[in-house]
């Protein structure tokens, strides 16, 4: 059995995340370091930086090749980051467990607000959310395309190819750089759904694997983060579409679920909020459908549900 395989993308973020996972399952089963071997697949998503990712298959590019190398037995489970994780998964794979959930929000890096960006400012970002979000609340700002990892993206701006750009904050955190930027209140920006969730995947089939990984899972974190993607799933949203979600779980555990929808030059919004029973399966469905009967019909074009 040992040692148990865990493929991940081999960005620096990724890696990371990769050994956040393999340290947790280590100390909750008292394994030594040869228990666990990280395995880095190099994604399409990691290939292919000059382009947006709507225009070259979506999120599939960042899970396609974990997702073969799990069914070939390649790897027995796979590390996320949740908020690349296409919606509708393959048969026969499971989101077995997830980390506690990081700070949520976005980073701006080049100014302190959105308010304090100069007149026309350039922002670096490959996000069709961000990029709505910002053209709602700042029309005069252009938005040039910045793919690539963490470093790649903080060289860029060091360059001179935009004057500002967007980052999650959990990956900085994550990465030890929790003193660059500024974060924007969900207030301003509400996050993309499953933004600082970290999931891990194995095949359905694969009980042993399931076990060992459920006793690593943060369940208040995998109930609201499947709360945003029922809600994603409602919609029928893909990588082009302009979505924002979060979900929190409150007292009693009863969950407050925000979201909006955007056209993709921040034009067209519309909002919402539901409070609902954390078993209530119906209800993100319910909210995404309220938005979408509200919405323009050119901004409920953007959307397959």
């Amino acid at each position: 059995m040992f040692p148990l395989r865990l493929g991940t993308r081999g960005s620096p973020l990724a890696l990371t995340q990769a050994n956040m996972v393999a340290g947790a399952l280590r100390a909750v089963h008292g394994w030594d370091e040869q228990a666990i071997e990280i395995v880095a697949i190099r994604t399409s998503g990691d290939r292919i930086q000059d382009r947006a990712l709507a225009d070259v298959g979506g999120k599939a590019l960042w899970t396609k090749e974990l997702d073969r190398a799990l069914f070939a037995g390649e790897i027995d489970f796979a590390v996320h980051s949740m908020k690349d994780v296409e919606t509708i998964r393959p048969d026969g794979i499971v989101i077995a467990a997830m980390l506690p959930r990081a700070d949520v929000r976005d980073r701006l890096i080049g100014a302190e607000t959105v308010a304090s960006l100069g007149q026309g400012a350039r922002i670096g970002t490959s996000s069709p959310r961000r990029a709505a979000q910002l053209r709602r609340l700042r029309p005069d700002l252009s938005i040039t395309l910045f793919r690539g990892n963490v470093d790649t993206r903080l060289r860029k701006l060091a360059e001179g190819e935009a004057d500002a750009t967007l980052l999650a904050a959990a990956g900085l955190d994550r990465l030890g750089r929790a003193d660059i930027g500024h974060a924007i209140p969900i207030e301003t920006m509400l996050p993309a759904p499953a933004q600082g969730a970290v999931g891990i995947e194995t095949l359905a089939a694969n009980a042993e694997t399931r076990r060992l990984l459920a006793a690593i899972d943060h369940a208040e974190t995998h109930r609201c983060v499947a709360v945003e993607r029922a809600f994603l799933a409602a919609l029928g949203a893909d990588c082009r579409s302009p979505v924002a979600a979060l979900a929190v779980e409150e007292e009693a555990g009863a969950i407050h679920l925000r979201a909006e929808l955007l056209g993709e030059q921040g034009e067209m919004h519309v909002a919402g909020e539901a409070r609902f029973a954390s078993d209530d399966q119906a209800a993100p469905g319910a909210l995404g459908r309220d938005l979408l009967a509200r919405a323009a019909p050119a901004l409920r074009a953007l959307f397959a549900g």
